[in-house]
């Protein structure tokens, strides 16, 4: 197994948890102890003690219900996010394709918002000029692409999004449920690209609701449940427990 390019050591992502002062002022200060511990232990834990390796050029799938902590992870891993608890090491560039429209400004082209977007992901202005082409003509939204992005669809701003992310020469991408995004003939594209980028070594984290995407796609899989990592291993070994448990 060639080295690990992100790595999870006991990661854990909590958020305090505010609670108002339903007895007033007074009552706060009569019971000042119980008041301050009650704000300082009051948390809200995104992901629990979560340890894995993403080698490279591997293909990672992560998968898990609504709420499980898989997003989290993902922007953890992007550095959106940082760990409460642990140690998170990424040992190249990141590419993040994590929401629709995230780093968009809305009140900007969708071209002015490609070159945003890619002098943000680390290109030169020049070599944003010199893919612009590219970027749209895999987008599909030519027609609109001098509109402010405030007036695009969802599917336009994942379109936008991924054509962006997929035109630039990733070290790893990170991609947050894109293919279920759009009409078949583009989730089509966006996975042949994707399949691309995978046969170049890129290393690709997964997120996605799709069991047949993700058996198709990924070399490893992990599937996140109660905030932890309840297994983790062969893509269809995994996927096949994890939909027993309904």
């Amino acid at each position: 197994m060639s080295e690990p390019v992100i790595l999870f050591e006991n990661v854990s992502k909590y958020y305090p948890l505010y609670h108002p002062m339903t007895g007033g002022v007074k009552n706060f200060l009569f019971n000042l102890p119980r008041a301050v511990h009650l704000i300082k232990n009051s948390k809200f834990e995104a992901v629990r003690n979560i340890s894995f390796e993403v080698y490279r050029g591997e293909t990672y799938g992560i998968i898990g219900r609504n709420g499980s902590g898989k997003s989290t992870t993902l922007g953890l891993m992007a550095g959106v996010l940082k760990p409460s608890k642990g140690k998170v090491v990424i040992n190249g560039r990141i590419s993040p394709l994590l929401e629709l429209g995230g780093g968009f400004h809305p009140e900007l082209t969708g071209r002015e918002n490609i070159l945003l977007n890619g002098v943000l992901l680390g290109l030169t202005r020049a070599e944003v000029f010199a893919k612009m082409d590219e970027i749209i003509d895999f987008s599909e939204i030519r027609d609109f692409i001098d509109q402010p992005i405030r007036v695009y669809s969802s599917g336009m701003l994942a379109r936008l999004g991924f054509s962006v992310v997929a035109s630039l020469d990733p070290e790893i991408l990170l991609i947050d449920e894109i293919l279920a995004v759009g009409d078949i003939n583009f989730q089509k594209k966006c996975l042949e690209r994707m399949m691309a980028f995978k046969k170049r070594g890129v290393t690709i984290v997964f997120v996605s609701h799709s069991m047949e995407d993700i058996i198709r796609i990924c070399d490893r899989v992990a599937w996140i449940e109660d905030r932890r990592i309840k297994k983790e291993g062969q893509p269809l070994e995994v996927v096949e427990a994890y939909l027993q448990t309904g």
